[in-house]
């Protein structure tokens, strides 16, 4: 997959579309039966929510700030949610299941050459948080404070990620492509430069720092470091 190909792969990712996704996960306790109704209204809510919660914590945030600022009712909240908890694992839910479906559809010509797999899920890692930045920011800063359920769901949701980037490694390995000592480790490292990026976004913003600039600095960090005891 060219560039273009993968920045129409995660930057189709749209507020609305991600909330599609969110309404057929959870179709059997949203009331509203309308799809074109209540996808709208949960893009309101999720952004509202993210908005929120990036200014004051989701903990803070009440259901009635939520309704202020997402221009809907109390009444009409509790058609998509009985409580908190269930609106994070909405978002949680999406974040996950996005990560999982974009980083495994890896085009099949790469799917022999880890090398080339392995860069190609650095960079859409990096453009799938740039197009859901605001999600992903949430899930980071907020998990601390998540009820169990929903810190166990972020947990696994990070393990399965450095798991998808552990299994291309352990390829290159058994060719003899990577001289990695410790496959698990190495993609557990891997994690924070993808996560540098939203998390620090003011940080490389100040520095005039573009994504292409970024993927790029990334991937010949893990490119030296797998290759380096050759």
């Amino acid at each position: 997959m060219d560039v273009a190909g993968q920045k129409q792969l995660t930057g189709a990712l749209s507020t609305e579309k991600l909330c599609a996704h969110i309404l057929e996960r959870h179709r059997d306790s949203i009331r509203v039966q309308k799809p074109h109704v209540a996808i709208a209204n949960l893009a309101r809510i999720i952004e509202a929510t993210l908005k929120l919660s990036n200014k004051q914590g989701f903990h803070a945030t009440s259901l009635r700030d939520l309704a202020q600022a997402s221009g809907l009712s109390m009444g009409g909240l509790y058609s998509y949610f009985d409580n908190k908890t269930k609106l994070l694992s909405m978002i949680l839910g999406e974040v996950s299941s996005t990560v999982n479906e974009v980083l495994t559809a890896a085009p099949k010509e790469i799917a022999d050459r880890p090398l080339e797999h392995l860069k190609w899920l650095i960079e859409t890692h990096i453009r799938l948080t740039e197009t859901m930045q605001p999600w992903f920011v949430f899930a980071y800063m907020e998990a601390k404070s998540f009820p169990a359920a929903e810190r166990r769901m972020a947990v696994d949701s990070e393990a399965a990620t450095e798991e998808i980037f552990a299994g291309v490694l352990r390829q290159g390995v058994a060719s003899r492509q990577f001289a990695v000592a410790n496959v698990e480790l190495t993609a557990s490292l891997i994690k924070p430069l993808l996560q540098d990026w939203y998390v620090k976004r003011a940080k490389y913003r100040k520095r005039g720092t573009r994504i292409d600039e970024y993927i790029e600095a990334v991937t010949g960090i893990v490119v030296a470091a797998i290759h380096g005891a050759d």
